[in-house]
């Protein structure tokens, strides 16, 4: 029996020193609340035009908020501090000044998942000069990590007692804290109870051709939205309905969603004969293969307090829709 046991133990060594000989590492599983972006930066170039130029790019308003909140909340940590827990953060932008001017693109370096964003140069010029070239990369690699990373976490409790897939030909990830609150007409109204109100999820489709392709997309987003919430988002007063603000510009920007041209839009709404408003973010889907356009939304109702997150979980949803 010991020499069993001790031929196990032999085997379990072989193959662990095989994986090792192979270049596999074990990591540690990263951590941090979504949204939540290292900084690892000495303090003197943190308070210059370096630390600036970071606010600047990664402390940037989110479109479409009723308050003005980042893009991302962001810890400072000098490098000599940056060790052991300190390195295990899902997202970390790090700072090195006195090497050649490069941006890295890393990934699982400390930790997993983890995306590791390094930018260096000589001088004060060349490292702003890196972060200004590479702004765009920069916030996109970091928002995609946050969004994979949401899904993964409302993948651990999906909500799967529901008529889309059947009704609407697509499949859409979203957890057992939603519930359908609307079915009617190939329409769907998913809303989540949360502390302060609601959020929310819109699902239909419209006729392929229904939205413009000039400068009448907008126009024509608008009067869909609206005809929507007329139909099928009820205010809490007779004739009272959602419709899109009119006093906030819309956001317009193209996109891909499951592979597919798609069109984003992000503004506010509010309630038409009621005091009521909050954050949308829209996506129209063209669906060449069924001849239609996708039409999903989510939007938040929580008055006085701080949105992005609850934006940023309805985007992560909606960005897992895969038409069938």
């Amino acid at each position: 029996m010991k020499k069993k046991i001790a031929l196990v133990f032999a085997l379990v060594f072989l193959i662990a020193c095989n994986n090792n000989s192979k270049g596999k590492r074990i990591l540690t599983s990263s951590s941090g609340n979504i949204n939540n972006l290292s900084v690892v930066i000495d303090n003197e170039l943190w308070e210059g035009s370096i630390g600036e130029q970071i606010r600047l790019i990664l402390g940037a308003p989110v479109y479409g908020l009723p308050q003005e909140e980042p893009l991302f909340n962001m810890r400072q940590m000098p490098t000599v501090v940056f060790k052991d827990f300190t390195t295990k953060n899902r997202t970390i932008l790090k700072i090195e000044k006195g090497k050649p001017a490069e941006t890295k693109f890393l990934k699982d370096v400390f930790a997993s998942p983890q995306k590791l964003i390094l930018v260096s140069g000589n001088t004060n010029k060349e490292i702003n000069e890196q972060l200004e070239i590479n702004a765009e990369k920069i916030v996109s690699v970091f928002k995609k990590a946050e969004i994979k990373e949401n899904q993964r976490r409302i993948k651990k409790s999906l909500n799967t007692k529901n008529n889309i897939e059947k009704t609407l030909g697509l499949t859409i990830n979203f957890s057992t804290a939603y519930r359908v609150a609307k079915e009617e007409n190939s329409f769907f109204w998913l809303r989540k109870d949360i502390k302060t109100g609601t959020m929310n999820i819109m699902l239909y489709e419209m006729p392929l051709g229904a939205i413009s392709n000039d400068e009448d997309a907008i126009n024509d987003i608008i009067k869909m939205r609206d005809s929507i919430g007329q139909a099928y988002i009820p205010g809490p007063l007779d004739g009272s309905y959602m419709i899109t603000e009119e006093a906030y510009t819309p956001y317009l920007n193209k996109t891909i969603i499951d592979n597919k041209p798609a069109i984003e839009t992000r503004s506010t709404w509010e309630v038409k004969n009621a005091f009521m408003a909050g954050p949308f973010i829209n996506y129209i889907i063209e669906d060449k293969t069924n001849s239609r356009l996708v039409v999903i939304e989510g939007f938040t109702f929580a008055p006085s307090v701080a949105k992005r997150d609850n934006m940023f979980e309805l985007e992560a949803i909606i960005r897992s829709l895969q038409i069938k």
